[in-house]
This record gives structure tokens, C-alpha cells and sequence, in this order.
């Protein structure tokens, strides 16, 4: 009883003798693929070897009649290849010109000459001269046919490795049967030994199995060993852990509850602020309905005024609202959008006494692949943050310029220089800190509505000039959209 007693205080390290199996077994597959893996090494750079005087060889012949284009001349050459190298077992060989055009082919009756080479063959090459497909035993290789520093065509060649392979069977076969012999005989003595001992390593393994399954549980307490020892300490760690994640889990869902309270604050201070800005301008549209109603140029005016700001700032709803729901209205981008930014400013700028510099390339019956909505609202946001910058009497500008693939939008200010986390906002990579802190709605709108065009933004500040804020955003397929319109 006191020999039991001594080898149960052994730690569990000392007590499983299968080691001594898995030692041999992981000894012999180290030795095994160390052996396989010079074997192939050595095969491979044999074949390198061959393949790259093949390719040499079979350069010098067909070169000359590929600056020629002598297709029977470089059908000749490679049928003259294909008993030079029999040592090689080359399969297929095909020539083709600078234009990736086949010239001539070892079986032009699957590849004839001035086809396009097959697509599979340009993926099908490695970084060795000569490439191996172990399922279908063959290999390949490419060399690119030069004249004078320039490429002028290239060799595809085709060869049959399949006595490479059988080779290695061969040889992993012989180390297979040898290992397993060996490495049974250990593994026999060790499991006979180990058997009893590694039960409670078997509690602990379909605990975590189920841990990793998604079912945490801890171990119960009539499965601890009656002695205590190494394993229930092991056992009591685990239900430790398990008790530590569960509360982990429970705090981090109480913070994503409370993110989730606090970005629909941010988002619904942010709708009310968005919401606001147009209301300045359709307020004045109704004002001059209620003096010059009765002309009927300003009235129309007036109520299409007042029918796009209210589209407006029900797209701004819903944009606050429905963060990640597609825009409902795909109504492109018009230069009246950037016109009707310029009407709902003035109230500002009259109030803060500053000029707009107003500079719009953008012709008045054309409309560009972008949507309308988005854009106008962040060229109104950022024209707002610029005159909020900008002291009293001083000047901002709007520079639109269009060409046919893209929109750039140039906001400029006399400010005091964007802060950092705005510069972050619209140009990081990751806007998520300078958002998580609630800086700045208008601007992560800004930015969102730049990367779901796929656009970029610069920011360009100095504390004596003010900042420069620059959208560019691409036009796709506006060719497209404008024949369905003249259609």
C-alpha cells in the first residue's frame, strides 16, 4: 500500500511510460519525413535539372522561328525534342508567341496553332522550374523565350513524373511497415500501463470538448480523484476557468447593452442636429411663399424647394433610424442636389455675416451614377462644420469638379484647423475610436456615405489658413446609365 501511495505523489509526467511509444513513433516519423523529404528534394532537383536543359535546348531551336513565325519550323523542333528526351518522358510541349497565341503544339489536334492558350495553363506553375501534380503524376514547366531583353514568346511544357511518385510510395511504404512494427510493440506496453492512469485526462478532455462545442460545465465533484493530487488540482483549475467565463460573459453583455444605449443616443442626438439643418431653408422656402406666393415662378420654385428638403430629412430618418438598411430611393446625383445645399445655407451664412465661394463645374441637365441623397447631405454637413469654423464675416467654398469617372467635392474654411479625431474620422482606416467617443456624427455620416461609394477623402489643415476637406468619389458605368436614359 505504501508503493501505491509513493506512485500516486509521482506527478502524472512520470507516470505515463507511453511516452516512451509516442517518443518512438514521433522518432520515426520525424526520421520518416526527413528521409521522404531528401528523397524529393533530390528527385525534384534532378528533374529541375533535366527539365531546365530540355527547355534550353528546345529555346535555341524554336527561338529563331518564333521571331519568324515559322509555325512548321517549330513543329519540327518539337518533334525532334520528343526523342531527344525520352530520359525526360516529356507528355506535351506547346510554343506560343508574345500574345499568348498558341504557334505550334506537340498534338495540334487539341491545341491547334493561333488558338488562345488555355486559361488552366497559366495557373498551373509554380516557383520551381518544373511544377508536380502529385494526383496526376505529372509536372510542369515554363520558360519564357527571350530576343534582345524582351520577351517574345514562351514554352509550356508537359511531363509524365509518375515514376517520381512511385519511387516515394516505395520507399514511405518499407518506412511505414518498419515504424509500425516498432513503434506497436512500445505502444502495446505503454497502453497496458497508461490505461488506468489516463481516466481522469479523459473527464477533463469531453469537458472541453463540450467547452469547445459551446457548452461550458464544470467538472462535478464525485469525478475528482478520492486522493486529491495533481489531477484535482488540474480538475479544480478548470471549473476555476469555466466560473471566470461565465462571468466574462455576463459583464461583456451588460457593455454591449450599454454601447447599444449609447450609440442610439449618439444617433438620435445626430438625427435631431440633421434633421435641424435643412429646416432653416424650408422655413425660408415658406416665408417667401407667404410674400411672393402668388408669382408663379417663385412658388414652383419654392414648393420643389420644400418637397426635396423634405425628402431630405426623410432620408435622414431613415438613415438614422435603419443604420445598415439599404437607401430606398436610388435617384442619381444632380447638380440642383448641390443647389438646393447652396439655398439651405444662406440663413446661415446670414446670420454669421460670411460668403460662400461657390464653385460648381457641373452642367445643369446632366446627373452622375452617384446617389443624390448621401452626397448632398454630407456637401450640407460639411458646409455647415466650415461655417461653424470659419469666425463671423469670414468666407468658405464649395469646388465641385467633374470629369467622366469621377466627382471631386472641395469644402474649404477659414478655421482654426480640423481637430484630430475629425481628420481620423473621415481619412483612418478605422473610424471606430473617434465614433465610440461621439465626436462628430455628421462627419462618420460623411464617411460612410464615402465608403459605400467606394471614395476616398483628404483632409488639409492649417492653423493659419483653415482646413480642406476633399471627397472623391468614382462614377461607374455612367455610359451605361445615360444610353438607358436616352433609350
Amino acid at each position: 500500500m505504501r508503493l501505491i501511495g509513493r506512485l500516486r505523489a509521482i506527478p502524472v509526467s512520470y507516470r505515463v511510460p507511453v511516452l516512451v511509444a509516442l517518443l518512438m513513433v514521433a522518432i520515426s516519423a520525424v526520421l520518416s519525413e526527413r528521409v521522404l523529404d531528401r528523397l524529393s528534394r533530390t528527385q525534384e532537383s534532378f528533374l529541375d535539372g533535366l527539365a531546365g536543359s530540355y527547355l534550353d535546348g528546345l529555346s535555341a531551336s524554336v527561338l529563331p522561328a518564333v521571331l519568324r513565325g515559322d509555325v512548321w519550323e517549330v513543329f519540327d523542333a518539337l518533334d525532334r525534342s520528343q526523342t531527344s528526351y525520352e530520359a525526360l518522358s516529356p507528355v506535351e510541349a506547346v510554343v506560343t508567341g508574345a500574345d499568348l497565341r498558341v504557334l505550334a503544339a506537340t498534338d495540334p489536334t487539341r491545341i491547334p496553332s493561333f488558338s488562345d492558350l488555355p486559361e488552366a495553363y497559366a495557373a498551373r506553375y509554380g516557383a520551381r522550374t518544373v511544377t508536380l501534380d502529385a494526383k496526376a503524376a505529372t509536372g510542369f514547366a515554363r520558360r519564357d523565350l527571350m530576343h534582345q531583353g524582351q520577351v517574345v514568346g514562351a514554352i509550356h511544357a508537359t511531363f509524365d513524373v509518375s515514376h517520381l511518385f512511385a519511387e516515394r510510395r516505395e520507399i514511405l511504404v518499407t518506412l511505414l511497415v518498419t515504424n509500425a512494427i516498432l513503434a506497436a510493440v512500445f505502444a502495446l506496453g505503454g497502453f497496458l500501463l497508461v490505461r488506468r492512469m489516463i481516466e481522469p485526462m479523459r473527464v477533463l478532455e469531453d469537458h472541453m470538448r463540450a467547452a469547445a462545442n459551446g457548452v461550458a460545465e464544470p467538472i462535478p465533484s464525485a469525478d475528482f480523484p478520492a486522493r486529491g493530487g495533481e489531477v484535482a488540482s488540474l480538475f479544480s483549475g478548470y471549473n476555476a476557468l469555466v466560473h471566470a467565463e461565465r462571468e466574462r460573459s455576463n459583464f461583456a453583455m451588460q457593455l454591449a447593452e450599454e454601447e447599444k444605449l449609447a450609440s442610439l443616443g449618439r444617433l438620435a442626438s445626430g438625427m435631431a442636429h440633421e434633421i435641424n439643418n435643412p429646416l432653416g431653408g424650408l422655413f425660408n422656402a415658406i416665408d417667401t411663399l407667404k410674400t411672393h406666393g402668388a408669382t408663379p415662378g417663385v412658388r414652383d420654385t419654392s414648393i420643389d424647394l420644400i418637397e426635396r428638403g423634405l425628402h431630405g430629412i426623410r432620408e435622414v430618418v431613415e438613415a438614422a433610424l435603419a443604420t445598415y438598411r439599404p437607401e430606398r430611393s436610388a435617384r442619381p446625383l444632380s447638380a440642383q442636389d448641390l443647389e438646393d445645399a447652396r439655398v439651405l445655407m444662406k440663413p446661415e451664412l446670414r446670420r454669421r455675416r460670411q460668403r460662400l465661394d461657390w464653385q460648381v463645374d457641373w452642367p445643369a441637365d446632366t446627373a452622375a451614377t452617384i446617389p443624390g441623397g448621401p452626397v448632398r447631405q454630407a456637401v450640407l454637413n460639411l458646409l455647415l462644420n466650415a461655417s461653424a469654423a470659419t469666425p463671423e464675416g469670414g468666407e468658405i467654398g464649395l469646388k465641385v469638379e467633374r470629369t467622366a469617372d469621377r466627382l471631386k467635392l472641395t469644402v474649404s474654411d477659414q478655421g482654426p484647423g480640423m481637430p484630430n479625431d475629425s481628420i481620423c474620422m473621415l481619412t483612418e482606416a478605422d473610424p471606430g475610436p473617434a465614433v465610440s467617443a461621439g465626436r462628430g456624427l455628421g462627419l462618420w455620416m460623411v464617411r460612410r456615405m464615402v465608403d459605400a461609394c467606394g471614395g476616398k477623402t483628404t483632409v488639409d489643415t492649417d492653423r493659419a489658413t483653415g482646413s480642406v476637406v476633399t471627397l472623391i468619389l468614382p462614377i461607374r458605368e455612367e455610359a451605361q446609365h445615360e444610353r438607358s436614359h436616352a433609350a
